[in-house]
């Protein structure tokens, strides 16, 4: 596990009202989407609303919901993905503290019978937002 970098640094953004944050995967072999269990987003202490939360990758936008049949995406340690959650920021020159959590499941290493090893990863950085750009 490599929790220490989930978030990129240098990659909030913000339009007011919504913010998002590149992270990483923590750990060393790619994974399906549908191992991608759940994500928490906080920014100064504030919590986005678990069914704010939206998760992006490969160009696509999911709810973890959507995730969870997903076996056709791949997250890989190499990619970045987008977490995003309604938080307000302000996109001034403050500096912000980012704390990411994340829930995944490994589905190639088994840890008893019908379950595989289920891992939670937390980072938190500090940095600026910066205005998001309308797609």
């Amino acid at each position: 596990m490599i929790p220490d970098r989930i978030i990129e640094q240098g990659t909030l953004t913000t339009d007011g009202t919504r913010a998002a944050v590149e992270v990483r995967l923590p750990w060393y072999r790619a994974l399906p989407a549908s191992c991608i269990a759940g994500a928490t987003l906080t920014i100064d202490g504030v919590e986005a609303p678990a069914d704010s939360l939206r998760w992006q990758m490969n160009g696509r936008t999911f709810t973890f919901d959507e995730l969870v049949p997903d076996t056709d995406d791949w997250w890989f340690p190499t990619d970045s993905a987008v977490l995003s959650g309604d938080i307000p920021v302000p996109d001034d020159e403050s500096v912000h503290k980012v704390d990411v959590g994340l829930v995944l499941y490994i589905p190639y290493i088994v840890i008893g019978a019908d379950e595989v090893l289920h891992i939670e990863e937390h980072d938190a950085k500090s940095m600026t937002a910066k205005k998001a750009v309308a797609a």
